[in-house]
């Protein structure tokens, strides 16, 4: 399984969303907040490009934020990029 990546901010309704997909598929997530740190929010803009919350990661790659993961869950895919190797 790889490792996955949440950049969140606590109150950001897309990025509850995205945690309880994860939380129902039982998958652990290393959640990095942003709230209030400009030094992990721009981290999280170099290494994803988006400038929004969340930003997922699975392994290195950047799959986008809540609505990117709930179409990858939908078409099937989700799980094979969880473990892909």
């Amino acid at each position: 399984m790889k490792d996955v990546t949440i950049y969140t901010t606590t109150w950001c309704p897309f990025c509850i969303r995205a945690k309880m997909l994860l939380d129902k598929k039982q998958i652990e997530y290393n959640e990095i907040k942003v709230d209030g740190d400009l030094q992990k929010r721009q981290e999280m803009a170099k290494l994803s490009g988006g400038h929004t919350v969340p930003q997922i990661f699975i392994g290195e790659t950047p799959i986008g934020g809540c609505d990117d993961m709930f179409a990858l869950e939908r078409q099937g895919k989700l799980d094979e990029l969880l473990h892909a190797h």
